[in-house]
C-alpha cells in the first residue's frame, strides 16, 4: 500500500542534475515522478522510478547521498476539486500532510497523488473508509 519514492540530497549547483539523471539513464533506469525542492546552496530531488532498488544501488555506487522513503499513494478522477476532496479528509482529521505532488494519466481520465504524511497509518485508515483507491509501486 506504500510507495517507495528515491529523496537524493545534492549541491544545487550546474551539473548535478545532469549526473544524476546520466547516471540512472545510461542503465537502463526510467523515472515515473520527480520532484526537486531546493534552497539556494542545495536540493532534493525526489523521485520514483521504474526499478527504485537498482536504482538506489546505482546511486549509492556513484557517490550519491540517497535515501527511501514510504509514500501514500491514492487514485482519483481526474477532475477538478478531486485533489482538493483528498486533502480535505485529511484536514478534517488534522492529518498533517508534509508534502505531496501529482500526476495525470491523460489515457486512463485519471490523477495520481502522493503524500508524505505525518501518521501513515492513521491516514490509510481513512482512505480506505472513505473508498478512495490506494496505489502501489506497482501500480503505478
Amino acid at each position: 500500500m506504500l510507495v517507495k519514492q528515491l529523496s537524493v540530497f545534492m549541491e544545487n549547483r550546474p551539473g548535478r542534475l545532469f549526473n544524476l539523471t546520466n547516471t540512472l539513464g545510461k542503465e537502463g533506469i526510467d523515472f515515473i515522478t520527480l520532484s526537486i525542492a531546493d534552497t539556494k546552496d542545495f536540493g532534493i530531488v525526489r523521485f520514483i522510478a521504474r526499478d527504485n532498488e537498482k536504482a538506489y544501488k546505482i546511486l549509492k555506487n556513484a557517490g550519491f547521498t540517497v535515501g527511501i522513503t514510504e509514500l501514500i499513494g491514492v487514485e482519483v478522477s481526474d477532475r477538478p476539486n478531486a485533489l482538493a476532496e483528498v486533502v480535505a479528509l485529511m484536514d478534517e482529521e488534522k492529518i498533517n500532510i508534509e508534502y505531496l505532488y501529482s500526476f495525470v494519466l491523460t489515457s486512463q481520465n485519471t490523477a495520481k497523488i502522493l503524500m508524505r504524511i505525518e501518521d501513515t497509518d492513521r491516514a490509510i485508515k481513512l482512505l480506505q473508509e472513505k473508498g478512495i483507491k490506494l496505489l502501489s509501486e506497482k501500480i503505478l
